[in-house]
């Protein structure tokens, strides 16, 4: 499992005891609304919206409050003007860094990111300065405890067009292209698989491996950028080993 995926699942789980639910409900209404807005209201022909729908289910987010959001992206309700956008950057030890925001007001996000960065060791970089080195990818998983039978499962998540599936980790996580994340999502709840879940990601073509005080700079940078409310995602390209992301989860 790359770095960016194995601390988004160490937050994921920290974010359930949080004091920052707010915040988590607020990225995911924007996700809400930036997804109806561009592909329509119905999860069965957004697969985006329907990704936002089960991110906003899994955080017990009021049914109300979803439907609201929903309303605000397709026009049914006011809501206010949000843009979409994608800066590079870089971290410490060069870390490439590509962080996705939604956002009111395009001028104060970039301050604030810059600002962000600039205090954690980073900088904003030039559009496409690192973005080439970064795939759009599906990620799905599907907890261990529900696959009896490994090989089976590779077999069925081949056929329905997996390029990669990583065992190792719990959730079992399986790589795709973004445009297939449907198929294959569905098609293993199809086969019984009750815990599938599936996102976007952007995944690194190469790494930078980093441990010890560059990693502790590097996730309070990746603190510190998720924290910010316009920031939906930080992706990166950096490896760290399970023993030291574990170690660092604690300090988070």
């Amino acid at each position: 499992m790359s770095g960016h995926n194995k601390w988004a699942n160490i937050k994921h789980r920290k974010g359930a005891q949080d004091a920052k639910r707010s915040k988590i409900f607020t990225k995911i209404i924007r996700e809400l609304t930036i997804a109806a807005r561009d592909g329509g209201g119905d999860t069965e022909s957004n697969p985006r919206l329907r990704v936002a729908v089960e991110k906003a289910r899994g955080a017990n987010m009021p049914k109300d409050k979803i439907e609201t959001a929903i309303k605000k992206g397709t026009g049914e309700l006011e809501g206010e003007i949000l843009m979409e956008n994608l800066y590079e950057g870089y971290g410490p030890e060069g870390v490439a860094l590509i962080i996705s925001v939604v956002t009111d007001n395009k001028n104060r996000a970039a301050q604030e990111l810059r600002h962000i960065l600039s205090k954690h060791g980073g900088s904003l970089a030039e559009s496409g300065a690192v973005a080439w080195n970064f795939e759009k990818k599906a990620i799905i998983t599907v907890s261990k405890e529900e696959i009896a039978d490994a090989e089976e499962f590779m077999m069925q998540a081949i056929e329905l067009g997996a390029e990669d599936i990583d065992e190792s980790s719990d959730p079992v996580e399986i790589t795709t292209e973004s445009d297939q994340m449907a198929t294959v999502r569905d098609g293993l709840k199809d086969l019984g698989y009750s815990s599938v879940k599936g996102d976007l990601t952007y995944n690194a073509k190469t790494t930078v491996k980093i441990s010890g005080n560059p990693a502790e700079k590097l996730f309070k940078l990746l603190d510190a950028l998720e924290d910010n409310d316009d920031v939906q995602n930080v992706y990166g390209n950096y490896e760290i080993d399970d023993s030291e992301m574990e170690r660092l989860a604690s300090m988070f």
